[in-house]
């Protein structure tokens, strides 16, 4: 991608203003352009490039530039357009070589075009991904579900923190407030208001519950906890004088929370529909304590997994391979890479949490790393290394397009071999 033959076209993204420089793998400038246009009006640029390098004894031109929001998609579609080669320079190395150059953070957008220019030179590039459209649908919907699934966490964390202002007693009226559908239901009809739910009184709450669970996803009633809350009405603990505005503010909050959960929903429901078109949902639910959902959000985030080379190189992209911190006689304390991409190590960790109780590999792996009598890792190290191996379970189950086997999980068969041939459990 990158020959001696092809001159090296930097580029440097922004809103309105690109800023190109020319070099040959010596690094040495050919020519400079600043543009101000749009991504969209960079044809001419591309177009300029090339000619210079043409004028300049190469053949040819490779664009180089850093992945900067979305803009570099429309990059790669001009340059394939025009014929040309990109390649994507990590902005962490971009980072890095800016502090090398002269120990400072002294940054200016030619300098960093002539940066992405040396590094291309360097080979410090990947190639980008280039999703189909099932692929790249499934990954804004899996940007979606992670912003509202964060908005789902905030609203959540609002609605406590006012209430132990303004109304504590309502929060223990059930021993899982915030996830009891009869509590919210009760807690919706009434405004978040002690003052209504006196009014209604017991009775009354218990109607006006039965008639709002429908829209929380349930119909059953849990009455004590609705006996609770109408006890907790007389309690007048709280700061009174924050009590109007804040149980105001908590009834929105309220009402967010069930927004947001209603659109986390429907993004799920969406992404399992394209779980579904790729026909991986059944080899992913395979794996023990794998949902649909789980497996989905991971795919979003890691993209179509044949692209990758190996099982390790999927556990290296998503920040979760051992980082070894030893010198001489010294050994310090191993931890994860955490690089790649943080939302597919946030998605492999979540799933943990729903396969270990159900996944006879992982919670036995489990068991072994915490009961182990030499270096035993603590709960969360445990369930960071069965993320990766969760994610190793799910390479070979999608790229081989078979089911899930707890023996080739285990290690105990051969996956490239039929015969029952026993292989090394370390290796596996």
């Amino acid at each position: 991608m990158l020959p001696r033959e092809h001159a090296i076209l930097a580029l440097d993204l922004a809103a309105d203003k690109q800023v190109f420089a020319l070099t040959d793998h010596d690094s040495r400038v050919l020519a400079r352009r600043t543009v101000r246009c749009r991504t969209w009006q960079l044809s001419e640029a591309i177009e300029w490039g090339r000619a210079q390098a043409v004028a300049a004894g190469f053949i040819g031109v490779t664009l180089a530039c850093e992945p900067t929001g979305h803009r570099w998609k429309v990059v790669d579609q001009l340059a394939a357009a025009a014929g040309i080669v990109l390649v994507c320079v990590q902005p962490l190395l971009v980072h890095r070589a800016r502090e090398a150059e002269d120990f400072t953070r002294d940054k200016s957008d030619d300098k960093d075009a002539l940066l992405i220019a040396r590094l291309a030179a360097q080979l410090h590039v990947y190639l980008p991904e280039r999703a189909d459209p099932t692929w790249a649908r499934l990954r804004h919907l899996g940007a979606r579900r992670v912003e509202w699934t964060t908005r789902v966490g905030a609203a959540r964390q609002q609605l406590r923190d006012l209430l132990e202002c303004a109304w504590p007693a309502a929060l223990t009226a059930a021993g899982q407030p915030l996830d009891s559908l009869t509590w919210r239901a009760a807690m919706s009809v009434t405004g978040c208001d002690p003052a209504r739910v006196r009014q209604l009184g017991l009775a009354g709450l218990t109607e006006a519950v039965r008639a709002e669970l429908p829209r929380w996803g349930s119909r059953r009633i849990y009455r004590p906890i609705l006996a609770a809350l109408h006890t907790a009405a007389a309690d007048a603990r709280g700061v009174a004088t924050q009590r109007p505005g804040a149980l105001e503010r908590a009834a929105f909050a309220l009402a967010d929370l069930g927004h947001a959960q209603e659109q986390r929903r429907q993004a799920e429901t969406l992404m399992v529909e394209v779980l579904d078109d790729l026909d991986l949902t059944d080899l992913a639910t395979s794996i023990p304590g794998l949902s649909a959902v789980g497996a989905a959000a991971i795919l979003a985030e890691s993209g179509d997994l044949t692209r990758f080379d190996s099982a390790r190189s999927l556990v290296k992209h998503a920040g979760l391979c051992p980082r070894e911190n030893s010198s001489g006689a010294y050994c310090g304390k191993t931890t994860i890479s955490g690089r790649g991409r943080p939302l597919l190590r946030t998605a492999a960790w979540r799933a943990v949490w729903g396969a270990l109780p159900h996944n006879p590999v992982l919670a036995a792996r489990y068991a072994h790393l915490t009961g182990r009598a030499h270096n035993p890792l603590t709960d969360g190290q445990a369930r960071i290394a069965v993320a990766g191996s969760l994610l190793r379970q799910l390479f070979s189950v999608l790229t081989r397009r078979t089911r899930w086997n707890p023996e080739i999980a285990r290690g105990m068969t051969d996956p490239c071999n039929d015969s029952r041939t026993e292989v090394s459990t370390t290796a596996a």
